[in-house]
């Protein structure tokens, strides 16, 4: 419990944590950042979360900027993220591989 409100239901947790990504990439609709904002405004557990992710992105992109890619690596990703033989794959349809 926090400053007496009620406990947040473990449901309600599960559902902010899988969106917490997307929260912190400012993805969500008005709605859904509200409904977040209001959790977290009202859960020490997820806001703890929420400040850890927050914080390891801030020090991941500061430690990007210092340092150089090494040779050959964006070309490396770059390849991860080629086209995708659909017939191989067995899909339909271009989709998240």
């Amino acid at each position: 419990m926090v400053d007496g409100e009620p406990e947040q239901a473990a449901g309600d947790c599960d559902e902010i944590l899988r969106e917490l990504e997307v929260y912190l990439d400012q993805e969500l609709s008005p709605e859904t950042w509200r409904s977040v904002q209001a959790h977290l405004d009202g859960c020490l557990d997820c806001l703890h979360v929420f400040d850890f992710h927050a914080e390891l992105r801030m020090v991941i992109s500061r430690k990007c900027r210092q340092d150089a890619l090494p040779p050959g690596l964006l070309a490396r990703i770059e390849d991860c993220f080629g086209t995708v033989d659909l017939e191989e794959s067995g899909a339909d349809e271009p989709g998240p591989v």
